[in-house]
């Protein structure tokens, strides 16, 4: 393929080479046409069909290659064949010309534009997708946008080979009509630029906005449509009203109260939403209390001859609970009220596009009206419908918080974040964890000696780590357990106390009036919403983990600025979601970070790459606190320093991914990280040694040869 590329490169350049070597474009000069009108018309009489089959291909070569001229041989063919017939030729030959320069640039071009750019392109890749026709037809009516550089570009993206011809067919008719025409006046025209006065320029231009605006009509009538069958009313009470007070609708409301709107939010349980009650806040909690254990049974490791400690699970759990506690005031309604946020306990329902049902704590029910509605109703979590788990009972990451009594034995059911994190909890507290993953490895979004690293951890720590084990049935024998799992094809039984089952979180979706409404669902049964996070109806949005894909605090957090700005902004203006440096970390010992692609990812989707790997066990920062262990890998683009993914393996990964997250989101590459000075001995020096190994991979090996020349010289 690479060779092919090669060789048609070679072939045009050499045909262009030639072309002006030997002189061809003196024949395509304005001048030079007026010059031959009368040579080329006598041509035409005497030999027809001849000449429109040598002019045909020649403008179609032309085109094709991307040589100057079209304009002129354009009016070479209203001249000589006359408006009607001149237009058909022309325009099929310059349709099929671009289409040529279209194919021969995506041949070229496109594969390596798109692992270069992949980042950067993902957006504009998706608005191709879905209105490239619009785009193109935009382009191709103005003609102050040289059509050549139209079909290069456009051949570099995903827009299909068939549309770029019908809509380039289409679109450059009239730019054709107008130079035809103009050609059939050969003889009273002076010069090309006097084709194109100021008007027809500007009727050019409003016909090229013409496209853009259709599409906000039928955006418009589509809308229209959804809100057929509702009745608007003549005012709003409020601009803005959110359901759900977790990560996501805490932001959008706070948005907008900063922007002096009016905004009620409405939580049916508890402020803060899963992460301050059940998910982030408790659970690294209780991760702080088992390391602290673990680091404790290390004793010997820091010199310390004997060490122990005594506890009570029971008071590690009330413990956790302070902790949220203490973080609780932070979402509460009084912090959001003081900031301009209505706040209202209930269940919410939506009733039409512009109003929401609040069947309130006290049993009052309240309508409220407002202009846009943001919904962030979060997720739960995944319960897979196995045989016998309801009857057996079990723990999910919502209800474990209500243990008190350590489980003797305890089955985690899932090699995610969130199962690899409660595994290693409880095995610290002395539970006889087992975890239990259907896939052939834990964490399976991470490169496999990624999960390798974390396997042999939790191995070494007294977890039995089961891959490749699909759940079948639980069966209950008096007290006990019995999980009953398929694996290689034969049964496994696990008896256990307790099965905590941590198999992913699924969006809530039902329950507040979304299939009233008929707003549909995606694939992966979340709120389905467009690159704007508006829903079918444009004055309602979602964000959070009711829409995903990320379901993180932080990209709730960076999606509902989206949604609140948008909805804010009354579709007068409107701001894509930017997802092209999303950042997590699993907090496990050792913890896990990544930040964009993964060796795996990228080998997977076809992107070339280059990997870096610093080993922290060489970090002294690391050596000291017997913590040398883990590795910052970093992917970059071939031969240069720009940064495609990161991941980090070792003590506060989550905390030194953050340089890299900064660096990829404004475009520094590792020479700038390794020239920022990192203080010493810390452990984000192990960025700074990373950028080094990948400096030296790439050292001028020649110039290093040549100084040692000159250094040996210097010696005599």
């Amino acid at each position: 393929m690479m060779r092919s590329r090669w060789l048609l490169l070679a072939a045009l350049a050499a045909f262009a080479a030639a072309f002006f070597a030997l002189g061809g474009h003196r024949y395509l000069t304005f001048e030079s046409i007026k010059q031959q009108q009368a040579a080329i018309e006598a041509t035409y009489r005497s030999h027809p069909w001849q000449t429109v089959i040598g002019y045909f291909a020649f403008y179609v070569v032309v085109t094709a290659v991307s040589l100057p001229g079209a304009a002129a041989m354009t009016l070479v063919g209203g001249a000589v064949f006359g408006l009607g017939w001149g237009t058909l030729i022309v325009s099929f030959a310059s349709s099929i010309g671009a289409t040529l320069a279209f194919l021969a640039a995506r041949f070229l071009l496109r594969d390596w534009v798109q692992q270069r750019f992949a980042a950067a392109l993902q957006a504009i890749n998706a608005g191709i997708a879905r209105d490239g026709g619009f785009y193109l037809f935009t382009l191709r009516l103005i003609p102050v946008v040289p059509f050549f550089a139209i079909n290069l570009a456009l051949g570099l993206t995903p827009i299909r080979t068939w549309t770029f011809y019908w809509v380039s067919q289409l679109g450059m008719l009239a730019g054709t009509v107008v130079y035809v025409n103009a050609g059939t006046q050969l003889a009273a025209i002076q010069s090309p630029a006097g084709i194109l006065s100021p008007g027809l320029v500007g009727a050019f231009v409003l016909l090229g906005v013409f496209p853009l605006v259709a599409k906000r009509l039928v955006d418009g009538a589509r809308a229209g449509k959804v809100y057929a069958r509702w009745t608007r009313p003549a005012k709003f009470e409020r601009n803005l009203v959110v359901i759900g007070a977790g990560s996501a609708g805490l932001v959008a409301a706070y948005i907008a109260a900063a922007v002096k709107a009016k905004v009620t939010l409405i939580e049916k349980h508890r402020m803060g939403g899963d992460c301050l009650n059940t998910g982030c806040v408790p659970s690294k909690a209780l991760l702080k209390s088992a390391r602290v254990l673990a680091m404790i049974r290390r004793a010997r490791e820091y010199g310390l001859r004997n060490a122990s400690a005594e506890f009570d699970f029971a008071e590690v759990m009330e413990r956790v609970q302070r902790v949220v506690q203490a973080v609780e005031p932070h979402d509460s309604v009084e912090r959001y009220a003081g900031l301009g946020v209505e706040c209202l306990r209930g269940d919410a329902r939506i009733t039409s596009p512009w109003t929401v049902e609040v069947q309130r704590d006290d049993g009052a029910r309240q309508t409220l009206t407002t202009r846009a509605i943001v919904i962030a109703a979060g997720a739960r979590p995944l319960v897979p419908p196995i045989p016998g788990l309801e009857q057996a009972g079990y723990l999910t990451s919502d209800t474990v918080w209500d243990l008190r009594k350590l489980p003797g034995r305890l089955v985690v059911l899932g090699g995610g974040p969130i199962g690899c994190e409660l595994t290693q909890a409880f095995a610290r507290f002395g539970a006889r964890v087992t975890q239990v993953e259907m896939l052939p490895r834990i964490l399976v979004r991470e490169d496999p000696e990624v999960s390798e690293m974390l396997r042999a951890r939790l191995a070494s720590e007294g977890v039995d780590v089961r891959p490749n084990h699909r759940a079948k049935q639980v069966l209950v024998s008096g007290a006990e357990k019995v999980l009953v799992c398929e694996h290689e094809s034969r049964e496994v039984r696990i008896a256990c106390d307790e099965i905590l089952v941590a198999a992913g979180r699924v969006a809530n979706t039902s329950g507040y009036g979304l299939e009233e409404l008929g707003i549909p669902l995606s694939k992966a049964r979340t709120v389905e919403t467009n690159e704007y996070l508006q829903t079918i109806y444009p004055n309602i949005y979602a964000c959070g983990d009711v829409v995903g894909p990320y379901q993180f605090t932080h990209t709730a957090a960076h999606q509902a600025w989206y949604a609140s700005v948008n909805a804010m902004l009354g579709g007068l203006w409107r701001v894509r979601a930017d997802y092209s440096v999303i950042p997590w970390a699993t907090f496990t010992e050792p913890e896990v970070a990544r930040v964009g692609l993964n060796e795996s990812e990228a080998r997977e989707r076809n992107i070339a790459h280059e990997v870096t790997v610093y080993g922290i066990d060489d970090l002294d920062r690391a050596i000291a606190d017997e913590e040398a262990h883990g590795l910052v890998k970093v992917l970059t683009v071939p031969g240069k320093d720009r940064i495609l993914g990161v991941t980090i393996v070792g003590e506060h990964a989550g905390d030194l991914i953050a340089e890299f997250v900064a660096a990829m989101r404004h475009g520094l590459g590792m020479n700038k990280i390794l020239a920022t000075i990192h203080i010493y001995p810390t452990l984000a020096e192990a960025n700074k040694y990373a950028a080094g190994a990948w400096k030296k991979a790439h050292a001028p090996q020649g110039l290093l040869r040549l100084v040692e020349r000159y250094h040996a010289w210097r010696r005599g």
